[in-house]
């Protein structure tokens, strides 16, 4: 299992340790220091579309009304932290955040 998200992220810490006292490891992949691989940032957008971009960020709210038309892909690339997170990726499937849905699903 792997947690797409930021160290100093509140929600990807909650994910992480529910996920460890669960016993399930899971490696948290910190996507401002370790970056996101192309593929993985691709398959994020074609399963989440619009949702993996985080409007309600302070990244988002640096960037220039110019910058913020940019698609959406090209943002990501060169913002990885605009990405609504955590993304988790388990057997297979991609989970986006941390809400009960999420929980339930990979906690039972």
């Amino acid at each position: 299992m792997h947690i797409y998200g930021l160290r100093n992220c509140d929600t990807c810490r909650k994910a992480e340790k529910a996920l460890r006292d669960n016993g399930i490891e899971a490696l948290l992949i910190d996507v401002r220091k370790d970056g996101i691989p192309a593929g993985e940032l691709q398959r994020f957008q074609d399963t989440f579309g619009e949702q993996l971009l985080n409007r309600r960020s302070a990244t988002w709210r640096q960037l220039s009304q110019a910058e913020r038309q940019r698609d959406p892909l090209a943002l990501l690339t060169a913002h990885p932290t605009l990405m609504k997170r955590p993304v988790i990726e388990h057997s297979g499937r991609l989970f986006l955040g941390w809400g009960k849905d999420v929980q339930n699903s990979l906690l039972g």
